[in-house]
């Protein structure tokens, strides 16, 4: 399985940046995909929050697998990580996280009342990978278009305040991945969902993962997306032999990168149904199986 590495120097500012700031806020939102909920979760913010308390918000819940995604949820829980699985265009986003993030600082915040401390806005800094949804989700939250949007990595460039309601303030801040990933699996994951730029991975490599959890989990809606036969997907049939089926299915002759990037989005969108690519079972003590 090919290695993905990106770690770009705007990366390492902004880290730099959220360390620094880390000590303004009360609590840190760190945003995940809900495809890929352990691997879209960023190490080194996790050490820069430190002992900070932290609501994990999983994002594009309507591209994910229903079932897997109660699967992450119950296991957050009994880690007792706080979490919240959102569709980030809702109404009533705003009202469901400020709710949460009260719950989360109950705490804090008796202790300011009893301190006789003016009431003030609960100040959250807004984390997570690239592409993640983290721009939709602020919109929504502050309740107009504050957030540049867009379903590519690299859309926030830079850190700033936003205003919720009186109850929340938000900074939100870029997109951020890491210097190296824990497996191969999770930088070829990543780069499947989009937080990896599309012109720094050999896309035929995250095409045939994405055939092989297609192929074992979905093989009916790959079969009636791609016009496949039963015998196309037999067993016996290696997936690079199946990607250059799909290829000419789809009438690209032999330019299986073209049909691999068609793959990619096509599973992006959610057009091969919903996806979630690991599960709780996936890791083991040192984090996630290879």
């Amino acid at each position: 399985m090919a290695t993905i590495q990106w770690f770009p120097g705007h990366m390492a500012k902004a880290l730099r940046q959220i360390r620094e700031q880390m000590p303004l806020v009360d609590i840190l939102f760190e945003l995940v995909d809900a495809r890929v909920p352990y691997s879209s979760q960023n190490p080194e913010v996790a050490l820069a929050a430190g002992e900070k308390p932290k609501l994990l918000i999983m994002t594009k819940t309507d591209l994910a697998d229903q079932k897997r995604l109660n699967e992450w949820i119950n296991y957050f829980k009994q880690h007792n990580q706080p979490v919240l699985a959102l569709d980030s265009r809702q109404n009533n986003v705003a009202k469901v996280v400020t709710a949460k993030s009260k719950e989360i600082l109950k705490d804090k915040l008796a202790e300011e009342k009893a301190k006789g401390m003016k009431k003030r806005p609960i100040r959250a800094m807004c984390v997570g990978v690239p592409n993640v949804g983290k721009s939709t989700l602020l919109n929504h939250l502050v309740k107009k278009n504050v957030a540049a949007t867009g379903n590519r990595p690299g859309v926030t460039t830079g850190q700033q305040w936003l205003r919720s309601s009186s109850e929340l303030e938000l900074l939100d801040t870029p997109g951020v991945l890491w210097h190296k990933f824990a497996t191969p699996k999770q930088g070829i994951m990543l780069a499947l969902t989009g937080a990896i730029k599309d012109s720094l991975y050999a896309k035929d490599d995250v095409a045939l993962f994405a055939l092989d959890y297609l192929r074992q989990y979905q093989p009916e809606v790959l079969k009636q997306r791609y016009h496949l036969t039963d015998a196309d997907l037999d067993e016996s049939v290696a997936n690079p032999d199946l990607l250059l089926t799909i290829t000419a299915k789809m009438g690209f002759r032999d330019d299986y990168d073209r049909a691999s990037e068609r793959l990619i989005f096509d599973l992006r969108k959610g057009k091969l149904g919903p996806i979630t690519l690991e599960v709780p079972a996936d890791l083991n003590e040192d984090g996630l199986n290879e």
